[in-house]
């Protein structure tokens, strides 16, 4: 590994740490060397809160060694006003002569501009280090600016003999088919999302909660696709409807929004899948896992909306029941979780 690779891995490093913090800014690490020694390093926290860039310098003790010293980046920085000040005026303002940037920022209020300003006032700029690595960090982000919808993640557990779910059982009480490890893996996924959605059939048999008990961190925003409302006349007092947490009910004919509980109306005559993500994009939330149930997630692969599969595989057999999705796609990564396998798969 050469030199530069090194620090531009340290900020990718870096910048990892603000996952599921930082919506919906994207992840950032900056490393400052000097002499070939880090002499300041950040990352990006929170939204609202100081740029990856700004912590790196703020962490210099001897500024006066900013003037010969590098800059490296994973994305470019910010040249517009928003909640903070331009990280690329700050760069120039403290003589930074060279600045090492992974990739170019797609957000139209960036797009190059970052480095245009860097170009006329650094010595030496290198662009595009690293970059596929990149931007696989902020694949949420670019998708959502590229392709004006959320990062799709889908996510199922299916049993030895490929089921999902039984055909039969008590409402409310799901049946796990994986490992406590593995449950408290998928909180930490949450975690990480900004949404997580469920069908209606899924709403009604497992009653779930779809936070992150299991691990600390921020709750996703949940979602339910509910044609006629039927939830809400459920025998069962669902989870999803408890109003705890922030909630979107896709139905035909919404009812007034409430307290955490939002309704936003679909064609179901068209490709609902397409609809959802449009709606999603409306509220500004770059990454969401699908997680069941088999008709919600095979609408989303039949349509080929999605980006990233996990799929576990416990130990057990059910002999009948619901069969997981039709689902055919290369393997991408594959590990254990005790004894669960789980599988990783991306729609390149």
């Amino acid at each position: 590994m050469n030199t530069e690779e090194k620090y531009m891995r340290r900020c990718l490093t870096l910048a990892k740490k603000g996952l599921g913090n930082t919506y919906p800014n994207p992840l950032v690490g900056c490393v400052i060397v000097y002499n070939d020694q880090i002499i300041g390093e950040g990352w990006h926290q929170k939204a609202g809160s100081p740029h990856a860039e700004v912590n790196a310098i703020n962490s210099v003790k001897d500024l006066s060694k900013l003037k010969e010293a590098t800059l490296y980046v994973n994305l470019e920085p910010c040249s517009h006003h928003g909640k903070t000040p331009p990280c690329s005026d700050l760069i120039i303002e403290k003589g930074i002569k060279k600045v090492v940037i992974g990739t170019v920022d797609p957000n139209p209020q960036v797009a190059g501009n970052g480095v245009q300003k860097l170009m006329h006032n650094c010595e030496e700029m290198d662009v595009g280090f690293l970059e596929d690595e990149c931007e696989a960090l902020n694949k949420r982000f670019f998708t959502f600016q590229r392709a004006k919808r959320p990062y799709v993640i889908l996510k199922w557990a299916e049993t030895q003999d490929g089921f999902i779910a039984r055909k039969t059982q008590e409402i409310g009480k799901s049946t796990w088919i994986t490992n406590p490890y593995s449950k408290q893996l998928v909180h930490k996924w949450r975690s990480e999302e900004q949404g997580i959605l469920v069908g209606l059939n899924t709403a009604l048999k497992d009653n779930p909660r779809l936070n992150t008990r299991l691990w600390e961190g921020k709750n996703p925003v949940r979602m339910l696709i509910d044609e006629n409302l039927e939830s809400f006349s459920s025998p069962v007092k669902l989870h999803l409807l408890d109003r705890q947490i922030k909630t979107i009910v896709f139905c035909d004919y919404p009812e007034e929004n409430q307290e955490n509980l939002i309704f936003e109306s679909i064609d179901f005559d068209k490709e609902v899948t397409a609809q959802i993500m449009t709606r999603l994009y409306e509220h500004n939330l770059q990454s969401v896992i699908v997680e069941g149930g088999r008709q919600t997630l095979q609408a989303f692969i039949d349509s080929d909306l999605w980006d990233e599969a996990r799929v576990f595989s416990g130990e057990s057999y059910f002999g009948k029941g619901i069969k997981a999705p039709d689902f055919q796609q290369k393997i991408s990564n594959k590990k254990f979780i005790q004894k669960d396998e789980l599988s990783i798969y991306y729609n390149d």
